[in-house]
């Protein structure tokens, strides 16, 4: 299962942003996570950085 795939069965409504494309949010990233590594996910001000489906249950 993916991360899209995860949240949308969980009614948890999201914005994707194109790190690869767009540059200002490519930046924000790696201010905020120190790492270029996808997906990262925000909930609120925490981070997750790869599909941690246990983490993300207790975060939403």
């Amino acid at each position: 299962m993916h991360v899209k795939e995860f949240l949308s069965q969980k009614g948890v409504k999201y914005q994707e942003l194109d790190v690869a494309a767009d540059k200002t949010a490519r930046e924000e990233m790696l201010r905020k996570t120190g790492r270029m590594a996808v997906p990262t996910i925000m909930v609120g001000e925490q981070v997750v950085v790869g599909f941690n489906k246990s983490e993300l249950e207790k975060l939403i």
